[in-house]
């Protein structure tokens, strides 16, 4: 597959969790034997160990509680079919089961194109997910699909397959090519200073059901 504006690259995430050494020092005691009755010496030298045990066990206890800080720091949140593109929307599978839902449900189809190394549809999807206007109406007009792969149905790629792009299908199954952006190269391609035409974009779909279906 060829992609016109695939851009690599590699993001490299490290957690680093502090913990503190442990000391073998042990510590240092001055009683001379000769100058102490044994009944003497042996209470400070009990003293000194139940010391040393109570401070071995905060130790490890904040070492323990740093390590437990960094693992849920680690730890991610499941993948989802939103693939970072609005998790409050509900995204459909595949195309197959968009176009089963878009004759059901009689709203559009929104595909979206991408690829997870591509840094214009990243760049494309921060702002995407952060519009609340975009947001509510994927969630509550249509139905969503996004893809890293091309389908089979070449009227998604009129101009080409490139990425970022999106497509809209009504619920007649016709793939509308006449809803474009605004780059004559790249006619279904959208930047992130180009939410303002891809909301209109999204607006004229949902008219389009109610005029001509």
């Amino acid at each position: 597959m060829q992609v016109g504006l695939q851009v690599r690259g590699v993001c490299v995430f490290a957690s680093v969790s502090k913990t503190t050494p442990i000391s073998n020092q042990k510590p240092r005691t001055h009683f001379q034997q000769e100058h102490w009755p044994v009944q003497l010496l042996r209470a400070p030298r009990e003293h000194v160990m139940l010391h040393s045990a109570s401070a071995l066990c905060l130790l490890l206890f904040a070492v323990s509680s740093n390590l437990a800080v960094a693992i849920r720091k680690d730890k991610r949140p499941p993948q989802t079919l939103s693939r970072g593109w609005g998790d409050d929307i509900t995204w459909v599978q595949t195309y197959e089961e968009g176009l089963f839902h878009i004759q059901k449900s009689n709203k559009p189809l929104m595909v979206i194109h991408h690829l997870e190394e591509c840094q214009y549809c990243q760049a494309l999807k921060k702002v995407f997910a952060q519009n609340e206007e975009i947001q509510e109406m994927a969630q509550n007009n249509f139905i969503m699909l996004n893809l890293m792969h091309e389908t089979t149905d070449k009227n998604l790629s009129p101009d080409g397959q490139y990425v970022p792009r999106i497509m809209f299908v009504d619920p007649s199954l016709t793939v509308r090519a006449d809803i474009t952006g605004r780059y004559s190269n790249r006619l279904y391609t959208y930047e992130p200073q180009d939410l303002p035409i891809l909301i209109e974009n999204m607006k004229k779909a949902l008219k389009l059901i109610q005029s001509e279906l």
